[in-house]
């Protein structure tokens, strides 16, 4: 075995921690500009903020996704 070699598992495994990190981010970005969206526009209701989380979210799951399945 060389010193240079990487193992799946270990490609695996940094993938998942930037898909949480980026799940993370987008997540807390989509309630930040929600909550804005919130206090701006809507009377302080709190559904923008939470479809900018979903919203988030889902942008995250879709990246991490394609980023997982072009591992095979």
């Amino acid at each position: 075995m060389t010193s240079n070699q990487v193992f799946i598992e270990d490609k695996i495994g940094k993938r998942l921690d930037r898909c949480v990190s980026d799940t993370l981010v987008k997540g807390c970005g989509g309630l930040i500009i929600g909550s804005v969206v919130s206090l701006l526009f809507f009377k302080r209701r709190a559904w923008p903020a939470w479809v900018g989380t979903g919203f988030g979210i889902g942008v995250a799951y879709r990246t991490c996704e394609k980023e997982i399945s072009s591992l095979k």
